[in-house]
């Protein structure tokens, strides 16, 4: 079955208390689906964690409707998961009961929840990590133990809001390659927030371009470089063709684009 997370004409706007209402989003009409790597990129002010925070149900949309699969998100749900940049995990639990934790919300038996967390720990490649404590975990363990456990639920989709940002260079590097393998067995779409054109390239099936001031949608790429890693290309040469350079200085300049603009901050 091919899942459908829908951005139906969505605007979003804050209220402020004796000015007019700040647009943030401005009728933005995007779709993922199933086993797509949608990222979305921009400059500050483009609304790109308000877009994210909408599929999530953390926020309403003033205007517009988003939808999983033809029903309105109202609010968060297991069909949904996000991986924050911050990991967002219980320093007092082990490694293995943050990700058996939302199987517990869901009532599954203690049995059921170790292995289902014992499983997908050796998917993250921590499979003798399971006992130990987060704060004994480095940066890169702990964000596999996130993604972990937001696999934990079977998602539909995966909702990425910077996960790797906080990692130094050869850390979110090899995480990269990681979140890609991962995506790709979990079959689920993926939607994820970045700064970095290297990371979106890397990544993305398609990569959306968001203009600032309000956000809004101003070009949609569809790039093959995360097909080529999968099917064993080498990122490092990848990343020094021809080809990726010169996309790298299409986005760069569509990123940029009317940079005069007032940048929210």
């Amino acid at each position: 079955m091919t899942n459908r997370l829908l951005f139906d004409a969505v605007s979003l706007a804050y209220s402020a208390k004796g000015r007019a209402d700040h647009l943030v989003l401005d009728r933005i009409t995007l779709s993922v689906t199933s086993g797509e790597f949608v990222v979305i990129i921009g400059r500050s002010g483009s609304g790109k964690t308000s877009l994210l925070n909408l599929a999530a149900g953390f926020q309403r949309p003033t205007s517009g409707s988003v939808l999983v699969d033809g029903a309105v998100v109202t609010g968060p749900g297991a069909d949904r998961a996000v991986v924050f940049q911050d990991d967002a995990l219980y320093p007092w639990l082990t490694a293995r009961d943050n990700i058996a934790f939302p199987l517990a919300l869901k009532g599954s038996g203690a049995k059921e929840r170790r292995q289902v967390a014992d499983d997908l720990l050796a998917r993250v490649g921590l499979k003798d990590a399971g006992d130990r404590r987060i704060w004994e975990l480095s940066g890169g363990m702990r964000q596999r133990v996130g993604i972990a456990r937001a696999l934990a639920a079977d998602p539909r989709f995966l909702l990425l809001d910077e996960p790797l940002g906080a990692l130094d260079a050869l850390t979110r590097a090899r995480l990269q390659l990681f979140v890609l393998d991962i995506w790709k067995a979990s079959r689920a779409g993926a939607l994820l927030i970045t700064h970095s054109i290297d990371e979106a390239l890397l990544l993305a099936t398609r990569i959306v371009v968001l203009q600032p001031n309000p956000g809004r949608i101003g070009t949609i790429l569809e790039t093959r470089f995360a097909a080529e890693i999968l099917d064993g290309a080498d990122p490092r040469q990848l990343r020094q063709s021809a080809r990726f350079r010169s996309l790298h200085d299409e986005l760069t300049g569509l990123i940029h684009a009317d940079q005069d603009e007032d940048v929210a901050a």
